[in-house]
């Protein structure tokens, strides 16, 4: 009983404190209709976050081995202790889309709040760093240069999101919180990647081989896959995408 309830606690507690900085909104993606019409094959775009730390195989297996596009959100940190890994994402441009999660994982909110107990960056000029320092690591790789943006936490103010978006970024939410941070278990997690719908983009981790939330995010991948569904990359689709603020 300890073991299920200390990890929801933590969950009820996070999202309790990322409710109580004002004035943050969560930003929606959904793809647009598909082109194919009624009767084609329902699609999803899978989003997996980086944030730092290590490289979950079991996902990046699962998408190499079924050839299974994902877009990736790196940070720099991350990129840093992940050398090998970027190099086999590197060998496979038909799968993977890299775009930035920022420098240091510090959430690109220009004022002074802490969500999710991370501290946010606090101004316009350290938003622009956060932004850009992952940018720079990411064409550093030899990758070529991010078009989205994610941060970290997945939460903005209004005047952040319009500062990035001056940027020349496109900001990536999402429509299925497909692992709860990576706290969620292992079937949960599949559970919630399974039943996502045509059209939905999926926010999971990469980031967290020792969680078991990872190995249902593998299995809920594969579960789509079983069912039909076909797999995009942000990049595939055109710009037209239907945004709105789920908070």
């Amino acid at each position: 009983m300890k073991a299920f309830a200390l990890p929801f606690l933590a969950v009820v507690l996070l999202a309790q404190q990322a409710v109580a900085a004002p004035g943050l909104v969560e930003p929606d993606l959904r793809l647009p209709a598909n082109p194919g019409g009624k009767g084609s094959a329902p699609r999803v775009a899978l989003t997996l976050d980086a944030c730092s730390g290590a490289t979950d195989m079991r996902i990046l297996s699962t998408l190499v081995d079924n050839h299974i596009p994902a877009t990736i959100f790196v940070t720099a940190r991350w990129l840093k202790r992940n050398g090998l890994v970027v190099e086999v994402m590197k060998a496979h441009p038909d799968l993977f889309e890299i775009e930035d999660h920022g420098a240091m994982h510090v959430p690109p909110i220009d004022v002074q709040v802490s969500v999710y107990g991370l501290a946010a960056a606090g101004s316009q000029a350290a938003v622009a760093a956060e932004v850009e320092g992952g940018a720079t690591a990411i064409k550093a790789q030899g990758l070529p240069a991010p078009r989205w943006f994610r941060r970290a936490t997945a939460k903005y103010t209004h005047s952040s999101m319009r500062e990035i978006r001056a940027m020349g970024y496109r900001i990536a939410g999402y429509s299925v919180n497909g692992d709860g941070g990576s706290l969620l278990g292992a079937a949960v997690a599949e559970k919630r990647i399974r039943n996502a719908r045509d059209g939905d983009v999926i926010i999971a981790h990469i980031n967290q081989p020792t969680h078991s939330a990872g190995a249902g995010v593998a299995r809920g991948i594969l579960d789509l896959k079983a069912k039909g569904y076909s797999f995009v990359r942000l990049n595939d689709i055109p710009d037209e995408m239907t945004v709105g603020a789920t908070n």
